[in-house]
């Protein structure tokens, strides 16, 4: 009787967290991709910059044949930021890896955002000097 009512209680806990979990995704702006879904794919146009809330992602190219995995991704990172700069097409393809929310942010709000917050504007460009300069380092 005793080991049932643990049971009981471990499972309404579970059950009660995973409604939390619904209801927290649900009232989440952003958009949830589920494992393997492709958010981003190499040789499309872009024009927004796409922010992690939740999860991982992983950024793919092609070499010849073989998939090569150029970086994941965690919460708070971004990617698609050139998307933003330049009207050319995605460089890279960016898959989920597990599921993941992601927010999209066009140039429009992003440029009214920087006005408010020009910090903004100079974590973007540090983070993407810092990406820069890691490729640079993979190259030599």
């Amino acid at each position: 009787m005793h080991q049932s009512k643990l049971n009981f209680q471990s499972e309404a806990n579970v059950n009660l967290k995973s409604k939390k979990m619904r209801l927290r995704r649900d009232t989440t702006l952003g958009r949830l991709y589920q494992d393997g879904d492709v958010i981003i794919r190499k040789g499309e146009h872009g024009d927004c910059v796409y922010v992690i809330q939740e999860g991982q992602v992983e950024v793919i190219d092609h070499k010849e044949d073989t998939e090569v995995k150029l970086a994941v991704l965690n919460n708070a990172d971004f990617f698609g930021e050139m998307g933003l700069f330049e009207k050319d097409v995605r460089s890279c393809t960016v898959r989920a890896i597990g599921d993941v929310r992601v927010m999209t942010i066009d140039k429009k709000n992003f440029y009214q955002t920087i006005q408010k917050d020009p910090t903004v504007a100079y974590r973007l460009l540090e983070r993407m000097s810092k990406r820069l300069r890691e490729t640079n380092k993979r190259l030599v």
